[in-house]
């Protein structure tokens, strides 16, 4: 009967169907990150063609204002020639005729235009969005001669802000006369500019604001210019830059985008924080059931051990109760078998076995009441249940005890007794009645151990700590009880250790007791 290899054959059924069941989990899970890792590498790429298309129309714009800037100019060029022939001295006998460049210079309604004479003269000045009225309201206590003071230095500003924008033009009027004309862009150019840079900021704000977005960076390949990301600052700067394209080029490989202007751009790109997350869910949700499980298994398994303790006390209780009464009666036998002068060799043994069935009576007393331990002579307990056996066994079998016989620990005799008992009944029945038993008793610095040797089949590696267990047993009768009873005993009411401590199939098996001095 094996109670303990069914329990085990369990358990193993149990683990596999767990371990089936975590795999499928974690098969099922990896599938969806897979699929979402996958979504989200198109909605990447999608974002990239947007940004295409972006920056697509925002280089037709700039092509655009190119040639509205240069058209511009080429008027400013036949403006600045009108004004020029206007300002040219005619002979007295004749008449101009300025028709055909006032006509040139009343076309320029749009072009705002500042006259400089050096760098500090203003001239005069048209299709300006203000005038001294501006300043008026702003300035209302100022006279007339102050609020032309300061709107002339307002343009003479402005003409500085222009000069960088568009190159101005430079005319001699006359010999020495030196007037320059700056220009500014139209109001229909500042409105398409004012309009590409809102395209534009919108697009940074929707890339940076867009919590929802993967991770990306687009960069121009050969200067490694940011052209757009939704990555911290920190991520981006000159010191950082480089690791982290590393490293998102380590978790996606970069799309390549070509925006037809002659230059190469990549586009990296992680996994959203919530993917990644999402991928060690599974791992996560696994540990935290596994830790429900071991804390479940062990709160169960102190309960069992719990009732197990009270079966074992309350069986070792009836045992020794129900032994007692016949205990008695066979007291009483063996006294009137003396007074009748029966064989004195026949009682002599039957106080020996009443003796006997005493001891074992106490021994259950002990286990369901306490053990006490008391100081003794180690070897001297041994060396009794050994007596008692060796008239008890087959001649065949040789029982030696060797090693030191003054060991002092405390222990309790009756239940030590029981243990040597035990696995000296065990080793007879591995020999098959025959073979020899040697029982060695040593001393360590803080432990007294005690070796039995059998030479009878041994064990198999993986039965050492087995046959331990409650249920587990090699015979073919028995109840794989008193290998756990003596681990009991040993441990619990003497806190040593019991083991085995080698064992050769065929050639035998060598138990150690430990306990404490």
């Amino acid at each position: 009967m094996n109670l303990y290899s069914n329990k085990q054959k369990w358990k193993i059924a149990l683990l596999l169907v767990a371990i089936v069941l975590v795999g499928l989990s974690l098969f099922v899970s990896n599938n969806i990150v897979s699929k979402v890792s996958d979504r989200e590498k198109q909605k990447a790429t999608q974002w990239a063609d947007a940004i295409k298309k972006k920056l697509e129309l925002v280089q037709l714009t700039t092509s655009i204002f190119k040639q509205l800037r240069e058209k511009e100019r080429q008027e400013m060029n036949v403006w600045v020639s009108a004004t020029k022939e206007l300002s040219k001295p005619s002979p007295l006998d004749q008449i101009p005729d300025f028709s055909f460049p006032l006509s040139i210079i009343e076309q320029n309604k749009d072009i705002p235009v500042i006259l400089l004479e050096g760098e500090k003269n203003v001239s005069g000045s048209v299709n300006l969005d203000f005038d001294t009225s501006y300043f008026r309201k702003i300035n209302p206590n100022y006279t007339k001669k102050e609020l032309n003071h300061l709107f002339e230095d307002s343009l003479i500003a402005l003409a500085k802000v222009w000069r960088l924008k568009n190159e101005p033009f430079t005319v001699e009027v006359y010999e020495g006369l030196f007037m320059t004309y700056v220009y500014d862009d139209s109001k229909e150019i500042a409105q398409l500019e004012r309009e590409k840079d809102s395209i534009l900021n919108d697009f940074n704000q929707e890339l940076i604001n867009n919590t929802d977005m993967v991770p990306v960076v687009l960069v121009e390949d050969a200067s490694q210019k940011i052209i757009g990301s939704n990555l911290p600052a920190v991520q981006l700067d000159s010191v950082h830059l480089k690791t982290t394209l590393n490293q998102l080029k380590k978790e996606n490989k970069p799309i390549q985008i070509n925006f037809n202007d002659g230059k190469s751009y990549s586009l990296y790109f992680d996994d959203s924080p919530e993917l990644k997350r999402l991928v060690y869910f599974p791992y996560i949700q696994f540990i935290i059931i596994g830790l429900f499980i071991i804390i479940g298994y062990i709160i169960f398994s102190t309960f069992r051990k719990a009732e197990q303790n009270q079966v074992w006390a309350g069986m070792a209780k009836e045992t020794a109760h129900q032994l007692g009464t016949p205990i008695s009666s066979l007291m009483a036998w063996v006294e009137l078998l003396k007074a009748k002068d029966y064989d004195t060799m026949v009682t002599q043994e039957m106080e020996k076995d009443i003796y006997r069935l005493t001891k074992v009576t106490e021994r259950f007393s002990k286990i369901g009441s306490g053990a006490k331990l008391e100081p003794g002579n180690l070897y001297l307990t041994v060396k009794g249940v050994i007596d008692y056996l060796k008239s008890r066994i087959s001649d065949k079998i040789e029982i030696h005890i060797t090693g030191e016989t003054e060991i002092e620990c405390a222990h309790n005799a009756p239940l030590m007794e029981w243990v040597i008992e035990n696995i000296t009944k065990n080793a007879i029945d591995a020999m098959e009645n025959t073979g020899t038993l040697t029982i060695t008793l040593s001393q360590a610095p803080e432990w007294a151990h005690i070796d039995i040797k059998d030479t009878g089949k041994g064990l198999l590696p993986n039965q050492f700590k087995s046959i331990f267990k409650p249920g587990f047993t090699t015979k073919k009768r028995g109840w794989g009880l008193g290998l756990s009873l003596v681990r009991r005993i040993v441990k619990d009411y003497h806190k040593g250790k019991v083991f085995v401590k080698e064992s050769v199939i065929n050639e035998g098996t060598t138990f150690r007791i430990s306990i404490p001095l």
